[in-house]
């Protein structure tokens, strides 16, 4: 049996199953995109499905940290759809 892939989430610090976190991908254009799929080119970054986690993100800016680009209003408020539509 094949184990599956970890991740860390961004605002616990947590590792967990792939499957359970949301990616936020930068492509090579510097597009932000919520990849709900995990299949989406470029570099990706974890969050757990928790708002808490996401205000932590969004509080320490870390999402920006990680993909080196700003991060704009909009991206939150989708994440934060995400994560409310579970």
């Amino acid at each position: 049996m094949r184990s599956l892939p970890q991740r860390t989430c961004m605002g616990c610090n947590q590792k967990k199953d792939k499957k359970e976190l949301i990616r936020i991908v930068k492509n090579k254009n510097n597009e932000i995109f919520i990849d709900k799929k995990g299949k989406l080119e470029g570099r990706g970054a974890y969050i757990c499905d928790n708002i808490e986690c996401l205000d932590k993100v969004i509080k320490t800016k870390r999402l920006e940290k990680v993909l080196d680009t700003k991060i704009s209003q909009e991206i939150y408020e989708s994440l934060r759809g995400v994560i409310l539509d579970k």
